[in-house]
């Protein structure tokens, strides 16, 4: 918690609640359904929380915004997130089922409202739309691009794909076809650990 609040100072106390019964939840989950590595338990905030609100830093969700967290996994990017925008609202999507029992699970003992979730694939999503298709790590950008853009409203600010991803990107991004803007994390958050992690959007 000490990393998280060192980028950010203007939490709720309802917040700083919420984001300090992660880890338990989390580590009592993860006994039962591995959704997170057990390595990366000892450094929680920093490689899944503080990694999440990355996006945080650059966009501001506004009230009624409707963000949609594609291929979730155990709730990352979209928990963090709905922490620090409680005034949004975020569907986190995923196909394989027992992650989003951690996931409500965990929404549900912090007292998240602004979370709902959906137990599907992304392309067999229908009628509906959202101002910004989140994701982690999920595919590569020519992929997660394909699957968001139909989903995607056209006005919305911020809008499209915004996505974190790790590692040499350049031809990840030439066969995309994409032009996102991209920053360095580790500009944003001066630790090792996101050396060679970038933010990435690719606007509608």
């Amino acid at each position: 918690m000490k990393k998280i609040q060192q980028y950010f100072t203007d939490f709720t106390q309802i917040q700083l609640q919420q984001l300090g019964e992660l880890k338990g939840l989390y580590s009592e989950w993860n006994e039962k359904i591995n959704v997170i590595s057990r390595k990366d338990m000892d450094n929680f905030y920093e490689h899944h929380v503080l990694h999440s609100l990355a996006i945080a830093t650059q966009f501001e969700f506004t009230p009624g915004m409707e963000i949609m967290d594609l291929g979730c996994g155990g709730g990352f990017p979209g928990i963090p997130l709905a922490i620090f925008f409680p005034d949004t609202q975020f569907h986190l999507v995923d196909s394989i089922n027992k992650k989003l029992k951690v996931v409500n699970e965990v929404a549900a003992a912090i007292g998240l409202k602004n979370v709902s979730t959906q137990h599907c694939r992304a392309e067999e999503i229908k009628n509906r739309k959202f101002d910004v298709v989140v994701t982690r790590a999920v595919a590569p950008l020519k992929d997660l691009w394909w699957w968001s853009k139909p989903l995607l409203k056209k006005g919305s600010k911020p809008s499209g794909l915004i996505c974190l991803k790790g590692g040499d990107l350049a031809q990840e991004i030439f066969e995309s076809g994409c032009k996102p803007r991209i920053w360095e994390i580790e500009k944003i958050f001066e630790t090792p650990f996101f050396k060679e992690k970038f933010l990435l959007q690719v606007a509608i």
